[in-house]
């Protein structure tokens, strides 16, 4: 029913369609920036900079961007975010144009765009609430789960194709994504978020979020568990793109295989909230984890295209169902008032880290090759699944007395 009533609400609609196309444009760049420095320099070492400085704001900005979109009136953060995006890759793709390509201008561009995704999807995230009943909840994060997977979906193999077409192609993509996405936003009627109470100083206002958080044993345990796991899959990214080429593959590959991914996300976008409704939370954590350290070391034997697109596509549907999970969770466990701030504790606990899984991605892979590599991380997956399993509050605990607490 929740999903009738969702068709219905027009401003929902509009906010679901402009972060989709806003998700879509970044799939797409986050796509070519590997692949613009593999296939044209040849270097995994450059490739691993530029997935640094696309993720070191996720380390940097997290924080101080939760504490604004507290402050600042949400829809117009985003509306800045798809304007800075339009900018900065619309200045990628005229390079492009022009035959030149500089690795300090593609730093620039990536730290940028990252930081601006920050702000618009904690702003998002927290204006789901007030623009749906709070009975639609959880359908509605489902249904942006599913979004962001179609996303994936979608943006993978287009930001293949359209780099092998002509390389300055996906940027001029994301970036007329960004305007439409601006234009969807500015026919939004609803507010963004509820009355504000007084601010406090910005050192005060990250440690009541940062408090708040750590105070909930079983989100303080999910998202540092959350956070390894999310650096082990930076160096699994990479090593597929070095993968498919040693194997004499094309891009086009790994956007078939991203397709593939992407449909095992949407299938486990869309039925998270089955999950959410009948399983413990710290049983979908521990499932997915185990799940995940079975399928990873079959990526070091094949080089097989259908194969790896199997692998990836159950790995992505099982990190639809945490995603699902975690969103249900934390937005309604979460004051409004909130919600930027936690979301962005969250965000930079599990992905801070991120970054830096992009840097030694490279240097991991130059050093021991891409079987050696891809088998270490199964390894530490392992381990990371054992130890959810062995913390008493990931496992026992109950998403109904949590909820209600």
């Amino acid at each position: 029913m929740s999903a009738g009533v969702l068709r219905h609400n027009r401003d929902f609609r509009l906010l679901w369609t402009g972060a989709g196309i806003s998700a879509l444009g970044g799939t797409v760049t986050t796509v070519t920036y590997p692949l613009l420095m593999i296939w044209q320099d040849g270097s995994a070492v450059r490739a691993g900079l530029v997935g640094f400085a696309a993720l070191l704001p996720m380390l940097l900005l997290q924080l101080p961007a939760g504490v604004f979109v507290d402050r600042w009136d949400r829809r117009r953060v985003m509306i800045t975010c798809d304007a800075v995006s339009f900018v900065t890759i619309g200045s990628v793709a005229i390079s492009l144009l022009l035959g030149h390509l500089w690795l300090p201008h593609l730093l620039v561009v990536a730290f940028l765009e990252g930081s601006a995704q920050i702000f618009y999807r904690l702003s998002e995230r927290a204006a789901v609430r007030n623009v749906v009943r709070p009975d639609d909840l959880p359908a509605a994060l489902s249904q942006n789960e599913a979004r962001g997977r179609a996303a994936g979906l979608l943006g993978q193999p287009l930001g293949s194709v359209l780099f092998a077409l002509v390389r300055w192609a996906p940027f001029v993509f994301t970036a007329l994504g960004h305007l439409v996405a601006l234009v969807t936003l500015l026919l939004i009627r609803k507010d963004f978020q509820t009355e504000r109470g007084p601010r406090k100083n910005l050192r005060a206002e990250i440690a009541e979020g940062v408090g708040w958080l750590l105070r909930q044993r079983f989100l303080r345990s999910a998202v540092l568990l959350v956070a390894v796991t999310n650096v082990l899959f930076q160096v699994l990214s990479l090593s597929l793109a070095l993968i498919v080429k040693e194997s004499g593959g094309s891009p086009a590959v790994i956007g078939v295989i991203g397709a593939a991914s992407g449909v095992g996300g949407v299938l486990g976008a869309m039925s998270g909230s089955w999950f959410v409704r009948r399983l413990r939370p710290g049983m979908v954590i521990i499932t997915v984890f185990a799940a995940w350290a079975l399928l990873m070391p079959v990526v070091a034997l094949t080089a097989n295209p259908v194969v790896l697109g199997g692998l990836f596509a159950g790995m992505s549907f099982a990190g639809a169902l945490i995603n699902v999970m975690a969103g249900v969770y934390q937005v309604q466990v979460t004051p409004d008032e909130m919600q930027g701030r936690v979301g962005s504790v969250a965000g930079l606990l599990s992905s801070g880290a991120n970054s830096f899984g992009a840097l030694a991605a490279g240097f991991l892979l130059a050093a021991w090759g891409t079987g050696h590599t891809v088998l270490g991380v199964a390894a530490v997956m392992a381990a990371v699944a054992v130890t959810a399993w062995l913390t008493p509050v990931v496992r026992t605990t109950e998403y109904r007395e949590r909820v209600n607490a």
